[in-house]
């Protein structure tokens, strides 16, 4: 695609962070954010995989800067908002997705600085960066955040208590967020991307911890249960232009009949 078929999709113009982005569902994310018009800061702790990302929109004719950083360093996102606001204009979206799946295991045996650090990553990097962004979006009276959560923050899976109590918590923060944001013009959605092939799931699969604590892991391939990671990173995409911003608050998955689901949004009373 060249420049102006990229600035004339559903997102033109608009400025998005993508946590996570080096790459997986992150690295899909920003592709396809690009490939709407959107110019997009891409966020992970890997520079050789920010560079790949980079690189990957550039190449395709979109626009995308990357910042290396640990989403939860507050000082860190805070500094890389500013240089975003500076460089390329007002955020209007905000996808956390960079997470951690790790320690695997019984709850009594895995240690309690591994287990707070997948919460630090999981559940303070959103708020994190949902807190150094929401400001500039209220004050203009706009602009959407999407949390990338997970089926299991619903219903949980043995010896990953970590994984699913911050998939859980994401998704109440997801709410809550919603609730205070709503007159202010802003949306917040929290998703479950389905079940992926990414290098989280590659670990899941061939670790020797993964094959230990998740051997049903390699029974999911194959079912309906598995998706694409195109499909999840399109259903970002429809939250991301608008069209179902009646569903801010709710948990919407890959699977759902977003239109449908946001019609019925619409007809609730109050």
């Amino acid at each position: 695609m060249d420049d102006d078929e990229s600035q004339g999709g559903r997102l033109a113009g608009q400025v998005a962070i993508v946590t996570g982005g080096g790459r997986g569902l992150g690295q899909q994310v920003a592709r396809s954010l690009a490939a709407e018009g959107a110019v997009v800061a891409i966020a992970a702790r890997s520079e050789d995989q920010l560079a790949e990302t980079v690189s990957s929109v550039e190449g395709a004719g979109g626009r995308a800067v990357g910042f290396p950083l640990d989403v939860s360093d507050g000082h860190a996102v805070e500094h890389m908002i500013s240089e975003i606001d500076q460089r390329l204009g007002p955020i209007e979206l905000l996808v956390n997705n960079a997470a951690v799946t790790l320690p695997l295991g019984p709850a009594w045996e895995v240690t309690a600085e591994d287990w707070w650090r997948n919460l630090e990553v999981n559940v303070l990097g959103p708020f994190v960066c949902a807190h150094a962004v929401l400001p500039g979006m209220i004050a203009r009276g706009r602009g959407r955040i999407i949390n990338v959560a997970s089926g299991v923050g619903v219903k949980a899976v043995p010896f990953g208590s970590a994984y699913c109590t911050s998939k859980a918590a994401l998704i109440r923060l997801s709410e809550g967020l919603a609730m205070e944001t709503a007159a202010h013009g802003v949306a917040v959605f929290a998703i479950d991307p389905g079940f992926m092939r990414t290098p989280m799931t590659y670990h899941l699969l061939h670790s020797e911890e993964g094959q230990r604590w998740t051997p049903w892991v390699p029974s999911v391939f194959g079912t309906d249960r598995h998706v694409p990671v195109e499909r999840a990173a399109q259903l970002i995409v429809r939250l991301a232009s608008g069209d179902a911003d009646s569903l801010s608050g709710h948990y919407v998955t890959v699977f759902d009949d977003v239109e449908e689901l946001a019609r019925g949004a619409m007809d609730e009373p109050g």
